[in-house]
């Protein structure tokens, strides 16, 4: 009886199963029937609007393609540093007596840091002073001695041995005189160097010697340092790559430095005074902004002091310098920053908004308008390659500087692209304005007015 009521559970499972498949296989079938009407229909609309290509006008914003002057400027890695760098060092030896300046602070030029032992230098230049009394009485005696004798070496009173005698006396107590004059000088300094005071103004570091400490003159005489930091140095170097584009480009007329003659970047002809004075007016029409580790700008802006004419041989690049005013102390020696060296401008230059270059497969390339389709008067879009340099912020806007690839006159799509396919033939388009610039000219694109400020792309192609 049990294994009839079995049988009959198991036959029943097996039709429930066979129906639940059943109902799912026509679920399937009409899903596909319901997806292959809804393809017909979509291609038959797509075909209605957008012609044998079967995609339907995108709706862009163009810009026409014009030349402009915009700002260049490079970005180098620097490291501040004291305008002055002094080392503190012991004259004398002695044993430390007491540190009288806060570590980390500022001193001014001439404030006593260190104060070391002075006994035994007070006691050396009393015995100079003493010194000095004995030879000014010596000399004293010795030339009363020749006052003397010399009436009666006229008249013959005495032997000219005398009169010699006399004379070497008092030209050797004047000499004694001097020479005890110089040790007390000598000692009196070494009583001074006993108070260790600061050769300039700046922020004095950590001491080198604790009190109680030894300290004598020579290699180990260091006790601290002071780095004067106003103004502030930055120093920082220019690639021999670098340099050799920079001046590729200025002679070429690629590249205008702030002077006319731009003789920080080439040198030319010239030689001697005429190129110092070059040199010194191209460099002052830089100027110098710092990006600070945190990404912040650093308030105040400077000058490009100094470009090292000569290569340096152990970094392969050349030496230069940047001065900044840090009269609050904002910055101080060794911190590393962003070097932005400002001036130098580039003439009938393309520029695009960034958001209009795109990657490829085989690199950068932007959409451009043309004429297509079936009776050759639709507005189509075709992909065009393009080389990039720089990214350029013009009027608050992100430009890349196009080296290749475009020319003025050219229409470029730098909206809606996200909707366009590279087909044959060209993608169809609706034309329209910029966004919020209807009846406008787009921004930073008028010959000669572009203004902004020019970064370093992270990448080139």
């Amino acid at each position: 009886m049990k294994q009839r009521i079995a049988r009959a559970e198991s036959a029943l499972d097996v039709s429930e199963r066979w129906n639940t498949w059943m109902r799912a296989l026509t679920l399937v079938i009409s899903i596909a029937e319901t997806a292959v009407v809804l393809t017909a229909c979509g291609r038959a609309g797509s075909e209605d609007k957008g012609g044998k290509g079967g995609f339907p006008p995108a709706p862009v914003s163009v810009q026409e393609v014009k030349t402009t002057t915009v700002p260049i400027r490079f970005e180098y890695v620097g490291q501040t540093a004291g305008s002055k760098e002094a080392e503190v060092r012991a004259r004398v030896q002695g044993i430390m007596e007491k540190r009288t300046y806060q570590e980390g602070s500022k001193v001014t030029a001439g404030q006593t840091l260190f104060i070391l032992d002075s006994r035994a230098y007070a006691a050396q230049a009393q015995a100079a002073e003493a010194d000095l009394s004995r030879a000014q009485a010596q000399y004293s005696q010795a030339k009363r001695n020749f006052d003397r004798v010399k009436p009666l070496a006229g008249s013959n009173a005495l032997s000219q041995r005398e009169l010699d005698e006399a004379t070497s006396g008092d030209e050797v107590g004047a000499a004694a005189v001097k020479q005890a004059q110089a040790r007390l000088t000598e000692a009196r300094l070494n009583l001074g160097y006993t108070r260790v005071t600061a050769p300039v103004s700046g922020f004095a570091g950590r001491a080198q010697k604790s009190e109680g400490s030894l300290v004598s003159p020579g290699a180990e005489s260091l006790l601290a340092t002071i780095s004067q930091i106003d103004p502030l140095y930055v120093n920082f170097s220019v690639s021999e790559a670098e340099r050799l584009r920079l001046n590729r480009l200025m002679n070429s007329g690629e590249l205008k430095a702030p002077s006319a003659n731009g003789a920080a970047m080439k040198n030319g002809e010239k030689s001697g005074a005429a190129k110092s004075a070059d040199d010194k007016s191209a460099l002052s029409g830089y100027s110098v902004a710092l990006k600070l580790s945190d990404g912040s700008i650093y308030d105040r802006k400077g000058r490009l002091a100094f470009v090292d004419p000569a290569i340096n041989t152990s970094t392969g690049s050349f030496d230069a310098r940047a001065e900044l005013p840090n009269a609050d102390a904002a910055l101080r020696p060794g911190q590393f920053v962003r070097v932005i060296v400002e001036g130098a401008t580039r003439p009938n230059t393309i520029v695009v908004p960034q958001r209009a270059v795109m990657d490829g497969p085989q690199g950068k390339f932007v959409f451009v308008t043309a004429k297509g389709g079936q009776d050759g008067k639709t507005d189509v879009a075709l992909p065009r390659p393009v080389t990039v340099g720089e990214w350029v912020e013009v009027d608050g806007q992100q430009q890349w500087i196009v080296e290749s690839g475009l020319k003025p006159g050219d229409m470029v799509i730098i909206d809606g692209t996200a909707k366009l396919f590279p087909i044959p033939g060209g993608a169809p388009i609706m034309l329209g304005p910029p966004p919020g610039m209807e009846g406008k000219g787009a921004p930073g694109m008028d010959k000669g007015g572009g203004k902004g400020e020019v970064k370093k792309a992270d990448a080139k192609k």
